[in-house]
């Protein structure tokens, strides 16, 4: 069931780009969170410890939850795009794509994986202080053996060129939150980012497709009309050239599309959690994963948030509306069997570049992990972006 407009507030401004920035790395880090505790956990198993409705809240978890890998890599994602940025603002060009590949080497580091030797050598950067992000938090294959070759994949170069897990798209947020620049450098910087750890098409189209909805959020659209423009840019291009959207992300992201109109629109009932994974999948590979987020943000969002229009309207609902969507559509990733914590982490993303800080319920705030962190690499992107 999708949050009844009538009862929702009054719309409220639209929110700085800095509150966007901080919204999406805090609210992906809660969607991360929540998801952790249920990860590798059967639908039934989580109903067994937390109810008929599963993990809904940070309450149910006592002394709450660590984020993942999925926080982690986004923020080190931040960390990239910053050492890029700040080489630009001194007047030097730099190569996005490498200075990416050299904070994920760092990431790599700090998961206790030596390093490859023909890694070049760098000093540590203020990310590099936190022991929370030297934890390992489950990280993914694909992640670790990527960077562990040593190769800077490429496109036309790929490693693992068959792997499309989600470890593309749950770190690709922050391409999105970098303003003044088109659609297409988005896709690019996204899908070549993707492709240093996972070279299947579908692992780079869907990091792409999700950093064009972030992009779209955080420059004013609806999120309905964010979701729309990335499936479109799939089907009907530019692509890169000589490259075909992946049939699995298009079937993925069309039905979820479907299921969350209807259901944003009140003809028919919010997926059940067998429902949604017999649609969407689990959300281990790449579409399944951005499937399943968009569907949760989508199926749950008042009226005003789903309509195609521009966001920056006055159209999104005020702080207890933009809260009461953002639990109801954790509540919907998170439930499920598969990677929950994934799947959260996107739908958190999505919904924090949307509504800005205002949609993160304070209590949550609260119990989540080492929030100066992610404030420290958000407060850093806002001051290079000028936002």
């Amino acid at each position: 069931m999708s949050i009844d407009p009538a009862t929702s507030p009054a719309a409220a401004p639209a929110p700085s780009h800095a509150s966007r920035i901080h919204g999406c790395l805090l609210g992906g880090a809660l969607g991360d969170s929540l998801g952790y505790a249920v990860e590798f956990e059967t639908i039934e198993s989580i109903r067994a410890t937390y109810g008929p409705g599963g993990l809904r809240d940070f309450a149910a978890l006592g002394d709450g939850s660590h984020f993942s890998d999925d926080t982690q890599m986004t923020l080190y994602t931040v960390d990239g795009l910053l050492e890029a940025l700040e080489w630009a603002n001194s007047g030097v060009a730099a190569d996005t794509n490498a200075c990416l590949w050299l904070a994920y080497l760092r990431w790599l580091g700090s998961q206790g994986v030596a390093l490859p030797e023909s890694a070049p050598f760098q000093p540590p950067r203020w990310i590099d202080g936190h022991d929370v992000l030297r934890a390992r938090r489950a990280p993914g294959n694909a992640c670790l053996s990527g960077l562990a070759t040593g190769e800077m994949g490429t496109v036309q170069r790929p490693v693992n060129p068959d792997s499309k897990g989600c470890g593309t798209v749950m770190r690709s947020a922050p391409f999105g939150l970098i303003p003044h620049i088109d659609a297409d450098a988005v896709y690019k910087l996204s899908a070549d980012a993707a492709s240093l750890t996972h070279g299947h098409p579908s692992a780079r189209q869907s990091a792409a497709a999700f950093s064009l909805v972030i992009h779209a959020v955080a420059g004013g659209r609806s999120l309905a009309a964010a979701a729309g423009t990335a499936l479109s840019r799939l089907q009907d291009g530019p692509l890169p050239k000589g490259e075909e959207a992946d049939p699995a992300l298009l079937e993925r992201l069309a039905t979820a599309l479907r299921h969350a109109e209807a259901a944003a629109a009140g003809s028919a009932d919010l997926l059940g959690a067998e429902d949604l994974v017999r649609e969407l999948g689990e959300g281990w590979v790449a579409e399944e994963a951005l499937a399943v987020g968009l569907y949760a943000v989508l199926a749950t969002a008042p009226a005003a948030a789903a309509a195609p229009m521009p966001a920056a309207e006055t159209t999104t609902p005020g702080p207890a509306g933009a809260q009461e969507h953002f639990r109801a559509a954790m509540a919907v990733a998170v439930n499920h069997s598969g990677d929950s914590d994934s799947t959260a982490s996107i739908a958190g993303n999505i919904l924090g570049a949307y509504y800005g800080e205002d949609c993160l319920p304070a209590d949550w705030l609260a119990a989540l992990e080492a929030p100066g962190v992610i404030r420290g690499m958000a407060e850093r992107l806002a001051e290079l972006t000028g936002a």
